[in-house]
């Protein structure tokens, strides 16, 4: 069995607002194996990105703050790090693409500034050396006249090769593990993947990890070899991206696949939305967060929490009534 390169276990992120403690990410559990592909989705405010910006130890405190738990990365607890080793690992060991390019980009400094800088502080590479990798990672991203790009600043680049620019950064320093935090969200479907093949590419050629944070199914049928499936702050469902898809056990992930256009559905047939509004996490329901708008819940939903069972081979399902789910679907 593959060992796992990343492994969080029990992660408890908060954040103390006006109305109240939301739990942004509770009581999260998973593992990424080294050469793996793994995709954590749900709707936008489930804890998705909270659970990456854990990871990478950016969590804003205050207001928020990492209350119990453990990341291990590679056999190292994140957490137990002093700010100075885990900027050591941000960057070089541990990249990642954040959602939005040009707000990530520093649009005072040119391209070639700012993909030199990790090579100098992580590499310690000199400013002529760092500027020729810097080119050269240019090319790797598949952008042409790389010394052209080099002296532009982000403004001047389209939002496709923004978000190249942000890929050739977070994979600078060769990083075990890659996080691609929404990071097609803001382009068009033909962009869209020509990033992620080139992610699937980067990552496959250098060993490294991917974990993936989108609300897209498309992508996670296409690149995730397992996905984690979040809501309210919890996983809900862990699996193979393969059985997910032929057999989905939770009824929020059946939500999902429910709710998105299929190739193989008749013509003209409707779509069928999940009912109901995502819950306000400083006031979650009794029992499992999902009973208001689940169709299978229960009067035990209404009460009880469910947690993460496995309940085959590969597969973890938090849901009292799992197997009637997976009878009906």
């Amino acid at each position: 069995m593959t060992e796992a390169l990343l492994k969080v276990k029990n992660l408890h992120t908060e954040f103390r607002t006006e109305g109240g403690i939301v739990k942004a990410v509770d009581d999260v559990s998973f593992e990424v194996n080294a050469g793996e592909i793994f995709a954590l989705v749900g709707e936008s405010g489930c804890g998705k990105s909270v659970t990456a910006l854990s990871i990478m130890g950016l969590i804003p405190n205050p207001p928020g703050e990492i209350t119990s738990g453990s990341i291990e990365f590679d056999g190292v607890d994140l957490l137990s790090l002093p700010s100075r080793e885990m900027r050591a690992i941000r960057g070089s060991r541990i990249g990642m693409i954040f959602q939005e390019p040009m707000s990530s980009l520093n649009p005072v400094l040119t391209i070639e500034s700012q993909l030199a800088e990790p090579l100098k502080i992580h590499e310690n590479l000199s400013g002529n050396v760092a500027n020729d990798r810097a080119k050269e990672l240019i090319d790797m991203v598949g952008i042409p006249d790389s010394a052209t790009r080099m002296k532009q600043y982000p403004h001047e680049l389209s939002g496709g090769q923004r978000q190249r620019i942000m890929i050739a950064m977070a994979m600078a320093c060769s990083p075990q593990l890659l996080i691609a935090d929404e990071a097609t969200t803001a382009l068009d479907v033909t962009i869209q993947a020509q990033i992620l093949d080139l992610m699937q590419d980067v990552t496959s050629q250098t060993g490294a990890s991917l974990l993936i944070i989108t609300h897209n199914l498309g992508i996670v049928a296409r690149y995730a070899d397992r996905v984690g499936v979040m809501y309210a702050g919890k996983l809900r469902e862990v699996s193979d991206a393969s059985d997910l898809y032929a057999e989905p056990h939770h009824p929020y992930t059946v939500g999902l696949l429910q709710s998105v256009p299929r190739l193989d559905a008749d013509k003209g047939s409707p779509l069928s939305p999940i009912a109901g509004e995502i819950p306000d996490l400083t006031d979650l329901p009794e029992g499992c967060a999902f009973n208001p708008r689940c169709e299978w819940a229960v009067d035990k939903c209404r009460i009880e929490q469910p947690t993460l069972e496995e309940t085959k081979p590969g597969k973890q399902v938090a849901c009292f009534e799992h197997e009637t789910v997976a009878l009906r679907v």
